[in-house]
């Protein structure tokens, strides 16, 4: 966030419900996708880009597929395509990722690529540079709220208004960024939409994982500048 605030304006927010926002995560995901929009409106802002991760990837794509007039760019970093996708989660993802609080070890199983050692340091720096300015009691990570991210994930599966099919004829660039072994998103389920999705560019980082964006910020955010402009 930092190296790409250094050219663009970039607008955080929590979804409702989560973090520092007041309100319930909606298991609807085009009513979360909506609340970006809204807030981009509210601040006067009519055209924007939108980026997100994981969950938020899926909220990304689900904003720009119902606001094509409104959001020029896309950036998705580890996530997955609307609709069935090949590859599913590992369990491994979910025996460590849904603990009510997560060591060094467990999200460098679940972020990161535990056997490559450039990938255990990357994470460790990560622990360290995020605990600085972590709150941990606000980390979304109730079993109630992990069925909400469960439950917009599946309306994405069924896909009932065929976004996957949208790609054939979208016009507005999208990127994606994936890590060449996320155990939760993985990037094989890009691989055959591709040729039938234009506008999108593919980026893979090796040696990572779900967390790719915390492993190689700068790198990353450097890709993510020059897509934008």
């Amino acid at each position: 966030m930092d190296t790409l605030a250094e050219k663009h304006t970039i607008v955080l927010f929590d979804y409702p419900g989560i973090g520092e926002s007041e309100g319930e995560l909606s298991s609807d995901i085009a009513e979360v996708a909506a609340v970006g929009v809204k807030l981009m409106e509210n601040l006067g802002i009519n055209k924007f880009h939108a980026a997100g991760w994981s969950y938020g990837g899926l909220v990304a794509q689900t904003a720009l597929f119902m606001n094509r007039d409104k959001v020029a760019k896309v950036v998705l970093i580890g996530t997955n395509p609307p609709g069935i996708n090949e590859v599913p989660f590992d369990k491994t993802f979910f025996e460590r990722a849904l603990k009510p609080v997560n060591d060094l070890e467990d999200e460098t199983v679940a972020f990161f690529e535990p056997s490559s050692e450039k990938s255990r340091a990357a994470s460790k720096a990560s622990f360290d540079r995020i605990a600085v300015k972590l709150d941990r009691t606000k980390i979304p990570s109730t079993p109630e709220q992990f069925q909400k991210y469960f439950e917009g994930s599946a309306m994405m599966k069924k896909d009932i208004h065929d976004y996957r099919g949208q790609y054939k004829t979208l016009k507005n660039p999208v990127l994606v960024i994936s890590a060449d072994h996320d155990i939760s998103f993985a990037v094989e389920n890009w691989f055959p939409l591709l040729r039938h999705a234009p506008s999108m560019q593919h980026i893979i980082i090796n040696d990572a994982g779900h967390g790719l964006q915390h492993q190689e910020p700068v790198l990353i955010a450097g890709y993510i500048s020059l897509f934008l402009s």
